[in-house]
């Protein structure tokens, strides 16, 4: 073998033993590469929450604090057991319509109902908007003397007089009831107090079935009429 060929083999060895010691490395620089590129281009995929976990979808969030909203505008009382079911008196057939006509569908208010039809406020009251209506039940006026409740119906002056004091200008939610003083349409004054689901009028009227909605009122059932000074 001559001189020349073996340098050229010597050469030829070298550079193989130089190319499998770099090829490695070239390997792992390839891979952070790509690592890094992925991550790039999704950085929610490669960045967890402080928590170690993904965050909820906004749609879940949205679905709890709708039921918790909901939850907090229920109609609460005793006498809310008796409100019927289904159809237009039941407490998503009276959210459906103005207070007047939803209160006419409510077998409970019919007393207050044709007092209101008698003062000539039906009208009034469902054409008012976002108001507050202390209803009393039909126990609520068998409380009055019947000679005395015959000369208040009679009396138009007197009797819209009584049944706008029942009226507040503003939707008033459960908790503003806790301790409260409102005007009327009357322009007399209603104080309320209580809290949880036991809330109380002038100290008088007892709130027996409270926060329900009608299309344009929030209506307070009593168990007692108030009588402005």
């Amino acid at each position: 073998m001559s001189k020349t060929t073996t340098t050229l083999r010597i050469r030829r060895t070298a550079l193989a033993l130089a190319t499998a010691a770099v090829l490695p490395f070239s390997l792992a620089a390839c891979s952070d590469y790509d690592s890094d590129s992925a991550a790039a281009a999704d950085p929610a995929a490669a960045a967890p929450d402080a928590a170690g976990a993904q965050a909820p979808p906004a749609a879940a969030n949205g679905a709890a604090d709708a039921a918790g909203a909901a939850g907090s505008a229920q109609p609460f009382g005793p006498a809310c057991a008796s409100v019927p079911k289904n159809g237009a008196g039941s407490f998503a057939g009276m959210a459906k319509d103005p207070v007047a006509t939803a209160a006419s569908n409510n077998p409970a208010l019919s007393t207050l109902v044709s007092a209101v039809k008698q003062a000539g406020l039906v009208d009034t009251l469902n054409n008012a908007k976002d108001i507050t209506v202390f209803a009393p039940t039909n126990d609520a006026f068998a409380k009055i003397p019947k000679a005395d409740l015959d000369k208040l119906l009679a009396d138009k002056a007197a009797l819209t007089k009584v049944l706008t004091y029942h009226v507040v200008g503003r939707r008033l939610e459960p908790e503003q009831l806790a301790n409260g003083s409102f005007p009327t349409l009357q322009k007399g004054m209603v104080t309320t107090s209580g809290s949880g689901s036991a809330y109380r009028v002038n100290g008088a009227a007892g709130v027996v079935c409270g926060n329900v909605q009608t299309a344009n009122a929030t209506v307070h059932i009593i168990d007692t009429v108030l009588m402005p000074k």
